[in-house]
């Protein structure tokens, strides 16, 4: 059975689902295929090439190297988070490993064909969520490879949404890996309060309370919010404008949709349907948007799209304003944690 892999990037961005690939960095380190299969002999050119870095983390790059390089096989699974919109990319390894020369950054790599890209995280259990959340550049997700499977299965994003519920210094260099995995962190904290929001807001309120929501976090912006009377047609939810009576332009007309499925273009275009030449429209939503919506977006100046990222980061920037109701419902508390980088990147 093939393998499933998750991988971590956050230096190269839309550049590797534009070019087809998956990489890892360490650009000091040569064509792995001169080295070949030998984790110690790896082990050896890590610990030399890298001097400063503590003993224990050899093994774990080292080991991340030998997988990318060796164990990864054509048509083994890719599961790729992307940091910048909180989403995640899934692709199938297309050919061997390479190494590119004229790559400024991140030489190591492989050819992917990419099969779904930019899906919401809030899809997935937060137990799932964790397992690829790996402070380890490269690793195998075992625990929920048939969550991820099943979703690579399904027909649409909607579907799987309604149907899935949701050591001592002398130790092997596996335990030194599983250590560095789930090694708590600024980062990782940070991600987990990001998913546990979107849950929060998916799973604990109902499609009218969604809307609600929004006005609430609308107001703690500065805006004059309301809610239109709900109804299930997918039309205006919420008018918002700045001044307090409502009779400045632009009014801003807000659509919510209360799921993580990707949002298109066609779904876009109805709001727009509904704008008068000085109003502007907002699109919310928990999942993230196509490109086809996005290039809309880009040329309209009287078009917002708000994924379920820019809801997590309102959030978060807003949350000491937002009503005590919405608070309750969704408990954080500021706090100091360890701001450290992964031991292997």
């Amino acid at each position: 059975m093939t393998k499933m892999w998750g991988i971590h990037n956050d230096t190269l961005g839309a550049e590797l689902v534009e070019g087809g690939f998956v990489s890892i960095g360490w650009e000091e380190i040569p064509d792995l295929r001169t080295i070949g299969a030998d984790r110690e002999r790896i082990k050896r050119l890590v610990r030399t090439t890298y001097p400063q870095i503590k003993p224990g983390a050899v093994p774990v790059r080292a080991g991340v190297l030998h997988r990318f390089a060796f164990e990864m096989s054509e048509g083994d699974l890719i599961v790729a988070p992307y940091k910048p919109d909180s989403t995640l990319n899934f692709g199938v390894v297309s050919g061997p490993y390479v190494f590119d020369e004229v790559a400024g950054r991140h030489p190591h790599r492989r050819p992917v064909r990419w099969m779904r890209v930019g899906v919401a995280r809030g899809l997935f259990p937060q137990s799932a969520l964790y397992e690829i959340g790996s402070a380890v550049t490269l690793f195998r997700v075992r625990k929920h490879e048939d969550i991820f499977r099943a979703f690579l299965n399904t027909s649409s994003e909607e579907s799987f949404e309604r149907t899935t519920v949701v050591t001592p210094p002398d130790v092997s260099d596996t335990d030194l890996e599983e250590e560095a995995k789930s090694e708590i962190s600024a980062d990782r904290i940070d991600e987990h309060t990001r998913d546990f929001i979107v849950k929060v807001l998916l799973t604990e309120l109902s499609h009218e309370q969604f809307e609600h929501f929004t006005a609430g976090l609308l107001r703690a912006m500065g805006y004059q919010a309301r809610v239109t009377p709900y109804s299930a047609d997918g039309g205006v939810d919420v008018i918002a404008h700045k001044d307090a009576l409502g009779l400045e332009p632009p009014l801003i007309k807000v659509q919510c949709k209360h799921t993580t499925a990707t949002q298109s273009r066609p779904d876009v275009q109805r709001l727009i349907g509904t704008l008068a030449s000085n109003e502007v429209g907002l699109f919310v939503t928990l999942g993230s948007f196509s490109k086809d919506a996005v290039d809309l977006e880009r040329e309209r100046q009287n078009l917002r799209l708000f994924g379920g990222s820019d809801l997590t980061r309102l959030t978060l920037e807003h949350y000491a304003r937002l009503p005590a109701r919405w608070r309750d419902q969704i408990p954080l508390r500021p706090m100091l944690v360890v701001d450290r980088p992964p031991e292997a990147q």
